[in-house]
């Protein structure tokens, strides 16, 4: 099972926990932290798809948006920009406009962030980065 948080397209937040999520299905199956409940959760209605260590994370940390230059990473280095104005910065690989998303994982190695599914239609465009 994986924790995980739905950010949707509106604002809206959910957590819960997931077995079923595949990035070629237009849904996926949530249930709920604390009430079991069970949501179909439509992939075409969220911004993205968060697979977080930690629910709650730690609202004192600061993300940072730029790759270690040590870092060696395996894909492209992407900084997505969303139509909502936030940024995110890491590794994606398959990064297609016409696809329903794709993976991306952040940059920051304590980010609380594992990996994300970033949904193409929240998106307003993708900036490739070189390295340094």
């Amino acid at each position: 099972m994986n924790k995980i948080v739905a950010r949707y397209a509106d604002g809206r937040i959910q957590k819960g926990f997931t077995s079923d999520f595949s990035q070629n299905r237009a849904m996926f199956h949530l249930t709920g932290i604390s009430d079991q409940k069970i949501d179909v959760i439509y992939v075409n209605k969220l911004k993205a798809v968060f697979i977080v260590k930690e629910f709650e994370g730690d609202p004192g940390y600061s993300e940072t948006s730029d790759f270690d230059d040590s870092q060696s990473v395996y894909g492209a280095r992407l900084r997505v920009h969303f139509k909502d104005g936030e940024k995110l910065a890491g590794v994606g690989m398959g990064y297609s406009p016409d696809k329903m998303g794709f993976f991306m994982t952040p940059c920051d190695p304590d980010s609380n962030t594992i990996r994300a599914f970033i949904v193409s239609e929240s998106v307003d465009h993708v900036e490739r980065l070189q390295a340094k």
